[in-house]
């Protein structure tokens, strides 16, 4: 085994009241790809920044390799005095290290170098941030929430990075599909220690639950030992005419024991206000179109019923926004037109977190500055009850938005929504900053809605588990305006798109396969002026039928994968169904191409 880069052991933190860290390790070796997990406040990021020597422990050992290099990526970037984000980003390499790299990482990460830091907004100043730390190809790499801000393709390309780079990795993410993907060991942070995993994310919460499991059974043969030795000091024969010292000791050490014992952090408890029923038709857009530089919009029909959930994917720049606020009726088309439905309550999750005003209370945002109550589900609540259903404590009631980490700025404006009643839910980029378990919670809450649902977002684990269709640009590699449904998540998206694709490449490749070979049986009957043989002649009768049979049979596939509760009840069903649908296409590919090749035959014969 490697010796240890970088350890940190029985960590102790505090920052008045109960410790945030108690005991907490963290052990990195060369070759190390560690994901950091653990619940919204529960001290990820400041572990990460006691490694990284920027925050002091107030106890235990912290070990850093002398020759060791470390890269911290920071939530609020400080540009400092630098002209441009070039400037900024090469200043974080080393002596020796390869300048190029910065601009191969600017390019890929959507900057120039060339903006000016001041004028950066939240993502881009997250990106440059990225390339600065990537760019010397550390010893540890440490990313907290890398992927914030990112879109799918740069987020996929990001994961190939990391799993190409020499660096040991410490990483913390919301991201489920991304954490799979680059690490290979977990570290769970959890009431202040940490448990460790020599595993990948993939095996993380089967092995949390388990280990929860065993932590209830311990507790409760604990109190169970504790009754069998207070019923002895009580009753037993010894213990009334003498006390044995030593189990009166241990008996006393049981109790502080079983009443030190802090089980986990509660969930979420909440639900969706949800509010009277729409019509059955909620959005319907013919034709729609929007430009401004560019095509965002080409000509884009859809109809949206009650019931559906939709995800809307794409890189950067490409539209989804636009798109969103044309479908839900804030933006007018340049040309078609889109119709809403009847009946809407429309309740919105805006992740812009930086348009929250950073001086107002949690008690004031969440009523709207309308006193101490508010009404979730038609009942008066108390807000300091409602938030505490979020995990916020009752004395956090007159605290300043400014004061809270991203995660619990999250929370809140997902407490604010929930309580709104609604049929419609609009939700843009919800998963940013949430921890796994008030992710889980809000998953659930999608996919059980009553209503309908439209999002925009980057997770594919929240895409593929939640979304009954998926709406991405034809062109995912240079958006040129033009959208199309999939039915399914993101991954079933991937395939569809996939199985076009295939389809496409074995129509050309059978198209220039079966040239020479049309050439040269047309060639044969040039040569004795014969006509078509038997066989030939039977294909060009025939193929129309089957052609025909095969047409009605995709038109069935895609009726059946056409109902919106198909998918989430039955995905299995559903990637069948897919599967029979791309193969029926490729056969039909192929009769295609065979009977247009004996047509002109046929043609050039006859003339």
């Amino acid at each position: 085994m490697a010796p240890p880069i970088l350890k940190l052991d029985d960590i102790l933190l505090t920052f008045g009241g109960a410790p945030l860290l108690n005991g907490a390790s963290l052990q990195v070796e060369p070759g190390d790809r560690i994901c950091l997990v653990g619940r919204n406040g529960s001290g990820k990021s400041t572990l990460m920044k006691i490694a990284a020597g920027l925050v002091e422990a107030q106890s235990g050992e912290v070990f850093r390799h002398p020759s060791a290099t470390i890269r911290y990526l920071e939530q609020a970037p400080d540009f400092g005095a630098y002209t441009t984000v070039q400037a900024y980003a090469e200043a974080g390499l080393g002596p020796g290290d390869d300048p190029y790299r910065v601009t191969y990482l600017l390019e890929h990460l959507g900057l120039t170098g060339e903006e000016e830091p001041s004028r950066l907004s939240g993502g881009e100043a997250r990106r440059a941030a990225l390339a600065r730390v990537m760019a010397p190809e550390p010893d540890i790499l440490m990313l907290d929430e890398p992927t914030n801000h990112l879109d799918l393709p740069t987020i996929e390309w990001l994961e190939d990075e990391l799993r190409k780079t020499r660096s040991a990795l410490v990483v913390i993410s919301h991201d489920r599909r991304f954490l799979e993907k680059v690490s290979n060991a977990t570290v769970w942070l959890d009431r202040g220690t940490s448990r460790r995993l020599s595993r990948g994310f993939g095996h993380f919460e089967a092995w949390r639950d388990q280990v929860l499991e065993e932590e209830e059974i311990e507790q409760h043969k604990l109190g169970k030992a504790i009754e069998r030795e207070e019923h002895w000091m009580r009753y037993g024969v010894t213990a009334r005419r003498k006390r044995n010292m030593r189990r009166v000791g241990e008996l006393q050490a049981m109790r502080a024991e079983y009443r030190g014992h802090k089980g986990p952090q509660g969930s979420v408890q909440a639900s969706v206000a949800e509010g009277r029923e729409s019509g059955k038709l909620v959005v319907e857009a013919e034709n729609i179109t929007k430009t401004y530089d560019k095509p965002i919009v080409a000509p884009f029909s859809i109809r949206v019923h009650r019931g559906d959930r939709i995800g809307l994917v794409g890189p950067n720049g490409a539209g989804k926004t636009t798109l969103l606020k044309m479908l839900t009726g804030q933006l007018k088309p340049d040309s078609g037109w889109i119709k809403l439905g009847t009946n809407l309550e429309i309740a919105t999750l805006d992740q812009k977190r930086e348009d929250l005003d950073p001086e107002d209370t949690l008690s004031h945002y969440l009523t709207d500055g309308r006193g101490e109550t508010l009404l979730v589900n038609g009942e008066q609540r108390h807000v300091a009850g409602y938030m505490k259903d979020f995990l916020f404590q009752p004395e956090q009631i007159r605290t300043p938005i400014k004061n809270l980490s991203g995660g619990e700025r999250a929370r809140l404006m997902l407490a604010r929504m929930l309580a709104k009643p609604s049929n419609l839910l609009i939700l843009d980029e919800p998963t940013n900053d949430l921890d796994i378990e008030t992710l889980d919670l809000l998953q659930e809450i999608v996919a059980g809605y009553n209503g309908t649902v439209i999002l925009v977002s980057h997770d594919r684990d929240f895409l593929d588990r939640t979304v009954t269709s998926t709406i991405a640009p034809a062109s995912p590699d240079a958006p040129d305006g033009r959208w199309i449904e999939y039915a399914g998540g993101y991954t079933d998206m991937l395939a569809q798109r996939k199985g076009a694709a295939d389809e496409k490449r074995k129509a050309e490749k059978a198209k220039t396969d079966t040239a020479p070979a049309a050439s040269a049986t047309a060639a044969e009957p040039a040569k004795s002026k014969s006509k078509l043989s038997f066989k030939q002649k039977f294909a060009l009768e025939n193929l129309p039928k089957e052609i025909a049979r095969t047409e009605a049979e995709i038109a069935k596939h895609d009726q059946a994968m056409a109902d919106p509760n198909l998918f989430s009840k039955d995905p299995k069903a559903f990637a069948k169904l897919a599967e029979q649908a791309a193969a029926l296409r490729e056969k039909q590919a192929k009769m295609e191409e065979e009977w247009l090749e004996l047509e002109m035959l046929r043609e050039e014969l006859e003339s």
